[in-house]
């Protein structure tokens, strides 16, 4: 199969198993979803992911990108024996010291080699979020600190071991996610800092990878920006690509999240006309998914432009000494092995 450039629908998609049942193909068929997502429920075995893998491509008659979060500590889809176990990225971070930047480079090369050894192809990661104060405990731990400066650093970092091992990185959560104090796979997180403070800070990361392929949004209010979420919001869209300046593919986060309210068709049409590119939607029912493809129709010109544009990114693995980058790793983490 290769890449075709026709008609991408503007949806990122998941399967309800191990592996598709005839009536997922059907609607994947129909619906030509951009990508697709993986979760545990769908990852028992090397084979059987591999499998899963080509019938999801078989099903849109091409290479079509298939992404997870694999970002290590709490969220992280794969665990041993499928891939190595890895320490949440502030505590990664924190025991690295001075050798982080390398450190990260690593850690995401090696992940990027687990995920193309088993089909997968892209990553939801690296998260350029600053770590706060009152940072909502969910998403704490999976920043990698406090200064814009050395977090734009290690998210690039991160982003360039994967796309030397062929993985496409989703940088996220777009224009920033980490002043938020509630859990917006629970509920609406609000943010009231001044648009300078979020300038200078939270906005600062994400400025310095803006040539990263793809991107995903943060479900949360800028109270100083608008009311409506920024997923929602044409003010914050138009932020990030014309004040930020970030050029990639975005993408929602999965909007049936508890932070978005109403009818997923209708945050669909929501998400697109605010100025996002293509709409996630996890852990739906195949009426949920047939609907939301429907509602999201195809890519428009521009968002189908930026697809292809990401799609380039994605190529051949450079090569790896699995051996020595797992011992230059050990040493910088000062001789311990255990996160893997």
């Amino acid at each position: 199969m290769k890449a075709g450039a026709a008609n991408f629908g503007a949806t990122i998609l998941d399967a309800e198993g191990l592996r598709l049942s005839g009536e997922e193909k059907a609607l994947f068929r129909d619906a030509n979803p951009f990508g697709f997502i993986l979760f545990s429920r769908n990852l028992d075995n090397p084979g059987q992911i591999r499998a899963l893998c080509d019938e999801l491509r078989e099903a849109v008659g091409r290479e079509a990108p298939i992404t997870i979060d694999q970002e290590g500590g709490r969220v992280q889809r794969l665990r041993p024996p499928l891939a190595r176990d890895w320490p949440a990225p502030l505590d990664f971070v924190a025991r690295a010291g001075a050798g982080a930047q390398r450190a990260m480079y690593l850690r995401y090369r090696l992940i990027a080699h687990e995920l193309r050894g088993l089909g997968i192809d892209s990553n939801c990661a690296p998260l350029a979020d600053l770590a706060f104060a009152r940072t909502h405990p969910f998403l704490r731990n999976r920043c990698y600190g406090h200064d814009p400066s050395a977090v734009a650093r290690l998210a690039r970092a991160a982003a360039q071991g994967m796309l030397d091992g062929g993985v496409l990185p989703v940088l996220k959560h777009i224009p920033g996610h980490g002043r938020a104090t509630a859990d917006s796979h629970h509920e609406l997180p609000h943010v009231a800092a001044p648009v300078a403070d979020l300038e200078r800070t939270d906005f600062a990361p994400f400025r310095a990878l803006t040539d990263l392929p793809m991107g995903m949004t943060a479900h949360l209010v800028y109270d100083a920006i608008d009311a409506a979420p920024a997923t929602l919001s044409p003010a914050v869209m138009r932020l990030v690509r014309d004040g930020i300046g970030f050029g990639g593919l975005i993408m929602t986060d999965d909007i049936s999240m508890k932070a978005l309210r109403g009818d997923l068709p209708d945050l669909t049409r929501a998400s697109l006309r605010a100025g996002c590119d293509v709409v996630l939607l996890c852990n739906a029912t195949l009426a949920e998914r047939a609907a939301v493809a429907d509602a999201a129709g195809a890519m428009t010109p521009a968002a189908q432009a930026r697809a292809m544009a990401a799609l380039a990114c994605r190529r051949a693995p450079c090569p790896l000494d699995i051996g020595a980058a797992d011992a230059e790793l050990s040493d910088l983490m000062g001789g311990r092995r255990d996160e893997r």
